[in-house]
């Protein structure tokens, strides 16, 4: 990892760099694919796995008979475990129901919010080194709190042809409609635009790879939503002298792991938190199985000791990671002055791990620098809200001329018009409508 000390504001930029993805390079090969299966629907696809994923499939269903053998083999431990993160992320986000409430703006002028579902979602589900059965937990539990109709689940086979059992068994937990064995930009673009056998859906929420990311991007620009731009998965620590090395190393760590293109940052007051943090990465890494990931990975990660804790909080909102730990002895005063973070984990006894799996939060979060602006992944992105308003003969006499002389400075007649013609035939006095024969 890349040691830093007090460095000068002008080098921040340079310091909070993220690996590069450079998404549009991509495009010319992705737009190829994609056209491909807008064309030619499942026959497509079915190609592009065998070329992308190495595998013959005869079909991009799985049976009902693959989902109950699934279930037979996971184990009754992680059944058990996927069931509590279930419980705990749906009490979470059952908690986020809208409530519209009806506004009177003026007597006589009512207006409202409804929430209404997204009807068609599609989720990706990445297979690659890791299944992320965890993702499904993250995507399809708010989605059915949200009351979305058709919940679309693509994810790529292993070399059997078979979806990982996890993924298949918290699929069925969480409520999924129809799941598809089908990856990377194919799967993106077979939602988008439907096929044979994949519906087309109105949004596409889940992370991926550098090919992914791009289908997504190139989806949205006309054709479908998709839940945010995302990148490579990123973690900050944010520690004084109290911090425990150990906890803060394994936490890096467990970000590091992720992919080659991920970043894990520690900002700190202290000079002896950093060093006991370098050798205590080293010697925790030496023992992890996906050790030649975590290692390229910490290639791109960084060791940074500042000044005073109001630096390094100024550095935290210039950074806006996606993965926030506090690890102070005053954290929740700390917490009190972030305002750019996906996630936030307070204290030495909340690693980020626990909102990746159980503790009900949502780990599908902004990346990139993007918590400046976008939000993680909540029950709110699997609805709509529509706008109501009513308006009583008091209220188009109270508000009516006003909306006639916006209407007149646009020089927009018409809609003037819409307005003068209702105020004209209001009887005075019985606030009626004259209709006239």
């Amino acid at each position: 990892m890349i040691l830093i000390s007090n460095p000068d504001k002008f080098q921040w930029q340079e310091i909070l760099k993220r690996p590069v993805m450079n998404t549009e390079n991509l495009f010319d090969t992705v737009r190829s694919v994609i056209d491909r299966v807008k064309e030619e629907g499942d026959r497509a696809v079915l190609d592009y796995e065998e070329k992308f994923d190495k595998v013959v499939l005869a079909s991009l269903a799985v049976s009902e008979e693959e989902q109950q053998e699934a279930e037979n083999l996971v184990s009754e431990d992680l059944k058990a475990a996927i069931r509590l993160a279930k419980q705990n992320i749906e009490t979470f986000h059952a908690a986020q129901r809208f409530e519209g409430k009806k506004v009177q703006t003026q007597p006589g002028v009512t207006c409202w919010q409804k929430a209404v579902a997204i009807e068609k979602v599609g989720l990706y589900i990445p297979g690659g080194t890791a299944p992320l059965f965890s993702t499904v937990l993250m995507l399809a539990v708010p989605a059915r709190i949200a009351g979305c109709k058709e919940i679309v689940l693509c994810t790529p086979p292993g070399r059997d042809g078979k979806v990982h059992p996890a993924v298949l068994f918290a699929a069925k937990v969480a409520g999924v409609n129809r799941i598809f064995k089908a990856g990377g930009i194919q799967a993106i673009a077979a939602m988008a635009y439907g096929t044979e056998s994949v519906p087309k859906v109105y949004k596409i929420f889940g992370p991926g790879n550098q090919y992914v990311t791009a289908a997504k991007q190139l989806v949205s620009l006309r054709d479908v939503a998709i839940d945010m731009p995302a990148g490579p998965s990123e973690v900050e620590v944010l520690a004084d002298e109290t911090a425990n090395p150990i906890f803060v190393a394994a936490d890096l760590l467990s970000q590091a792991e992720h992919g080659v293109d991920s970043q894990a940052i520690l900002i700190t007051t202290s000079v002896e938190l950093q060093q006991a943090v370098k050798v205590e990465v080293e010697r925790q890494l030496a023992l992890l199985p996906r050790k030649e990931i975590a290692e390229k990975s910490l290639a791109n990660s960084k060791l940074i000791v500042v000044d005073s804790m109001a630096e390094a909080i100024e550095l935290t909102n210039a950074y806006a990671p996606e993965h926030l730990i506090i690890e102070t002895e005053d954290y929740l005063s700390v917490a009190e002055r972030i305002v750019n973070a996906g996630s936030v984990f307070l204290g030495s006894l909340t690693p980020e791990s626990a909102g990746d799996y159980a503790s009900g939060t949502n780990h599908t979060l902004p990346t990139n620098g993007y918590a400046k602006a976008y939000s993680g992944v909540s029950l709110d992105s699997f609805i709509r809200k529509i706008t109501f308003q009513e308006i009583k003969p008091e209220g188009l006499n109270i508000i009516g001329p006003a909306i006639e002389l916006m209407a007149a400075n646009e020089q927009l007649d018409a809609h003037k018009n819409a307005v003068s013609v209702r105020l004209g035939q209001l009887e005075n006095g019985n606030g009626k409508l004259k209709i006239e024969s």
